[in-house]
């Protein structure tokens, strides 16, 4: 069955939680969302509140995936860039799909929402996001469309002795 998607889902402790809690297992289960395993609720939670406070300022906007039981199964947050000369352009952030989902195409389709939604906003010609290297990512992105377009390598240092490149890709609109 496919998730349901909606671009900013009332707000509330079942998104709070929701949220917080995918997070957490994608963080946990080694997905490249930001932090490095083992991580808990109360880890991610900073995190989420600097999200929150860019959503209630309107720079940033939040694309959620709900299973057939109505959980949060999958998030994009969509920022709108503030430099007036980049406007045209937003950042996908926090991609994440739970891993219970995986190898169902939630991918694939969290990005086709985030596409349709980002074709929604007036003025966005593209969207750019980020990607850790050394986990396949650059390669799921561009299957989807995107394309690499900038690498810093050994930028993201997950441990001692084990950094990552930094992967840009940016999936133009028009």
């Amino acid at each position: 069955m496919a998730l349901t998607f909606r671009l900013d889902p009332p707000g509330g402790p079942h998104l709070r939680e929701g949220v917080l809690a995918l997070w957490t297992d994608v963080s946990n289960a080694g997905g490249s969302v930001g932090f490095v395993p083992p991580v808990t609720v109360e880890d991610i939670r900073p995190e989420w509140l600097k999200h929150l406070a860019a959503m209630t300022e309107g720079r940033t906007r939040l694309l959620v995936g709900y299973d057939e039981e109505g959980a949060v199964a999958a998030t994009a947050f969509l920022a709108f860039n503030t430099h007036r000369l980049m406007t045209h352009w937003l950042w996908l952030y926090t991609v994440m799909v739970h891993p219970r989902h995986h190898g169902k195409g939630y991918g694939r389709d969290l990005l086709a929402a985030a596409e349709d939604a980002a074709r929604g906003f007036d003025g966005i010609r593209a969207i750019r996001l980020t990607c850790r290297g050394g986990e396949g990512l650059e390669r799921f992105y561009a299957s989807c469309g995107y394309k690499e377009v900038g690498r810093v390598p050994d930028a993201i240092r997950v441990a001692p002795g084990d950094e990552r490149d930094d992967i840009t890709m940016l999936l133009p609109l028009g």
